[in-house]
């Protein structure tokens, strides 16, 4: 709960940080000032002031951090990302209570999109077959279907279960992981500590868990080294969930290939030897900005400030400091 309720005549209204347009997003409390900020030029108001951050998106983690050590009125941070480890190393700026909140609801219908893209695109060839197309080259024969594959989701969350929804119709078998066993509405989803004897029943392992100590170079030499030859490895985690250079070594002989979303390093620089790693697809980091994204995260804005003007629990909340 909070106690953002309070009479006009107390003083001014509490200050709401915006990383999109205030004027863009509908329906909008008439209870704050709103002021937009979105990570580029000087900050529009005092940081002290603000009660309340929507932190910008996708303009690096440097950005969104650089007004944290200044809002020492803050009580809540909405992140517009699905993870949160660009914000969690500056809580420690802060009084007990602040509330961190992440943007489930807003990204898993994209990033499922894109996942199910990478493993089609590179277990069917696409990229040869594009390849092929620029150098007027015909590559024919057979190549690997999804169906009848055994899939292995490790982060099983919202991103997770998105992910199986749209491969169950490819006529999989999909087995779930996160960080500690429990049930879910489409079957048993195993700990963590499963891996070693889950990883050499997979043809493709799907990386959605977010980034913490615990997942920090999770897929390193012996959790690849204990993947079935010729199996895929899809990332759209973050990228230092995998080691890259553990995930060079195997993909340099041609026992793994891989579909990255995210890398580390990110950016990927030019030079860096995963460009041109055999079996490796990747794409720029995009999995949740697309058209999808601006609607979702406008209702999920509109939704919070909502509850914190009227007292309301929060939704989301990832991280409580204290």
């Amino acid at each position: 709960m909070n106690d953002i309720t309070q009479d006009p005549a107390a003083g001014p209204r509490p200050q709401v940080w915006l990383s999109l347009p205030p004027e863009e997003i509908d329906g909008l409390p008439d209870t704050f000032d709103y002021v937009h900020w979105d990570g580029t030029g000087d900050f529009p108001a005092d940081p002290a002031e603000a009660a309340f951050y929507v932190v910008p998106y996708m303009k690096g983690a440097d950005a969104g951090a650089l007004p944290l050590p200044h809002m020492t009125s803050v009580r809540v941070i909405q992140t517009l990302s699905a993870g949160v480890d660009h914000i969690t190393p500056h809580l420690h700026h802060f009084a007990p209570g602040v509330r961190l909140c992440n943007a489930r609801g807003v990204h898993e219908a994209s990033t499922a999109e894109l996942t199910l893209a990478l493993v089609l695109a590179s277990l069917r060839g696409i990229p040869r077959f594009v390849r092929g197309q620029d150098d007027e080259k015909w590559y024919g024969g057979f190549y690997p279907a999804l169906a009848d594959r055994r899939v292995l989701i490790v982060g099983y969350g919202a991103i997770g279960a998105a992910v199986e929804d749209r491969l169950v119709p490819f006529e999989v078998e999909v087995t779930r992981v996160a960080r500690s066993a429990r049930g879910s509405a489409r079957g048993p989803v195993h700990a963590l500590a499963d891996l070693p004897a889950l990883l050499p029943q997979a043809d493709v392992v799907v990386l959605t868990t977010p980034l913490t100590e615990q997942t920090r170079g999770l897929a390193g030499r012996d959790f690849l080294a204990a993947m079935k030859d010729g199996a895929l490895l899809v990332n759209v985690a973050r990228g230092a969930v995998v080691d890259t250079g553990a995930l060079l070594a195997e993909t340099a002989t041609g026992r793994l290939t891989a579909a990255l979303d995210v890398t580390d390093p990110e950016p990927l620089p030019a030079g860096h030897p995963l460009w041109h790693a055999p079996g490796v697809l990747i794409s720029p980091h995009v999995g949740g900005s697309t058209s999808a994204f601006l609607p979702r995260a406008q209702r999920l804005i509109r939704a919070q400030l909502a509850r914190f003007a009227s007292g309301e629990d929060l939704a989301n909340v990832v991280q409580v400091t204290g």
